[in-house]
């Protein structure tokens, strides 16, 4: 069987709403989750800025009450992994002598598929202390509009009511215009109503507002010009915010779109694996492994993207279907190889 033939069968597997649509992940990143116990929030320890793993430092997960369910030292590599949690709001705390108390909140209801990336600051750097300058600028706001940001962002997210969330990001950039963030929810929402144009300005002028140094906004504007095949454009305007941000899992994962698209396949493979380790829980960039491994042909690599998929998702339609095409795919390859082994002579 030739590898032609497997490529065929491969892009079929891919169209066959296998995994999210591109547009659809920033989204998804807020959708509403069912009630259950068996959610996950694992992440990463870091020293500084760069790769240096945190390894063997305790990571405490406290539920909304203060009350404290699991702990746990992380791994060599700074990995940590808390599992069987009920959806709502948790905050992983961090304290290690010599670096700044780490308390990040995590809400399951408008984040479920990140991965946790955790930063150890010194207490007497100079570059810690603007580390922290978006968060304190959210804090800066006044209550009333950070108020209305919280509902707006759980009317799209968690409600999927994009009329009411924007009524209500509208609402806060009316009590505090120079609330960037809110205006790129407000473009979100947009997108949501499929106002395309208008998610474009809101983008843009979160961009303006912040001095052009808000990642997300970046990423955003830059993904509207991918999805309308504007690659170069788009590559420039998500690179931008990665630089931001590197820590920003989809502003990988669209990097690496963009430089596919143009392309780049070995600097795609290099951004989407950085999405994967900022984000092994978010299935679509699988999907974005698939067809790197694809372009590549790298069939092993493209079967271990498929059951990385599957194990996120097994039981839905398009889990059940990931299966059978994965069963039909790894046949192929195997039959693939078969053929490609000389026989011996006897």
């Amino acid at each position: 069987m030739s590898r032609l033939h497997i490529g065929r069968v491969v892009l079929l597997l891919l169209a066959a709403c296998l995994l999210l649509p591109p547009r659809a992940v920033a989204l998804k990143l807020g959708g509403s989750l069912p009630v259950s116990d068996n959610f996950t929030i694992s992440g990463n320890v870091y020293y500084g800025d760069g790769n240096q793993a945190a390894g063997h430092v305790m990571v405490q997960l406290q539920d909304s009450e203060g009350e404290l369910r699991q702990q746990e030292e992380t791994t060599d590599s700074g990995r940590f992994d808390f599992q069987r949690l009920g959806g709502g709001t948790y905050t992983l705390m961090v304290n290690v002598q010599g670096y700044q108390r780490v308390a990040a909140s995590v809400d399951l209801s408008y984040m479920p598929e990140n991965g946790v990336v955790i930063r150890l600051r010194s207490l007497s750097g100079e570059k810690e202390a603007a580390a922290t300058s978006v968060s304190a600028h959210e804090l800066s706001m006044p209550e009333k509009a950070r108020e209305l940001m919280s509902a707006g962002k759980k009317k799209l997210y968690a409600e999927k009511n994009a009329q009411g969330a924007l009524e209500d990001f509208q609402s806060a950039m009316a009590a505090a215009p120079g609330y960037y963030e809110v205006c790129y929810q407000a473009g979100m929402a947009y997108l949501s109503l499929g106002r395309r144009d208008d998610a474009e300005a809101s983008f843009r002028k979160s961009i303006e507002l912040s001095g052009d140094k808000y990642s997300e906004a970046e990423v955003g504007l830059g993904t509207l010009m991918l999805d309308r095949q504007d690659f170069a454009q788009g590559e420039e305007a998500v690179r931008r915010g990665v630089e931001l941000n590197p820590d920003y899992w989809l502003g990988q994962y669209e990097l690496g779109r963009a430089l596919l698209n143009l392309d780049k396949v070995a600097e795609a493979l290099q951004a989407a694996d950085q999405a994967k380790s900022l984000a092994p829980s978010a299935a679509v960039v699988y999907r974005l492994l698939s067809n790197i491994h694809l372009r590549q042909k790298d069939y092993s690599a493209l079967l271990a993207d498929i059951d990385s998929y599957i194990k996120l998702d097994p039981d839905s339609a398009a889990g059940i279907r990931a299966k059978q095409l994965r069963e039909q795919v790894a046949r192929e390859v195997d039959t693939a190889k078969t053929t490609a082994t000389p026989q011996k002579t006897p």
